[in-house]
């Protein structure tokens, strides 16, 4: 017979609230995806960068007027974050492959030491570009 409670259930994992929570594995996947789809905007940046800087000045003018305002610096940050992040989950991605991490508690912690390996990354490479 027909499940009459079908209609109240909910039709996707991804609905929040009381339905779903999200675990670390499911966040490492969706950030993941999210960083490498954003790494176009900081690649499109370089790439215009780099062809206002073969056009000549009058190309490059704006170009470095757009990098070096807030909105530049907040995509070239958050790009090389999304480097990071993107470099460690596939760190992280590999370990999988081989075997190893497979388990809840260390896929877990995997996935929260990619995130917080990719901001202390991030931190130092800002860092160390600041100060030359």
């Amino acid at each position: 017979m027909a499940d009459m409670q079908k209609g109240r259930r909910p039709l996707s994992p991804f609905m929040l609230g009381k339905y779903y929570r999200f675990q670390m594995t499911s966040v490492s996947s969706l950030l993941t995806r999210i960083t490498g789809n954003a790494l176009i905007a900081g690649t499109v940046l370089v790439v215009w960068w780099l062809l206002g800087v073969a056009m000549g000045p009058d190309w490059f003018g704006p170009v470095h007027w757009v990098i070096t305002s807030w909105i530049g610096r907040l995509i070239i940050v958050g790009s090389l974050w999304a480097m990071w992040y993107h470099f460690l989950a596939g760190a992280r991605h590999l370990i999988f492959d081989r075997g190893y991490g497979l388990k809840i508690q260390t896929a877990e912690r995997l996935g929260w030491a990619a995130v917080i390996g990719s901001f202390v990354l991030t931190a130092l490479t800002v860092g160390l570009f600041c100060l030359i």
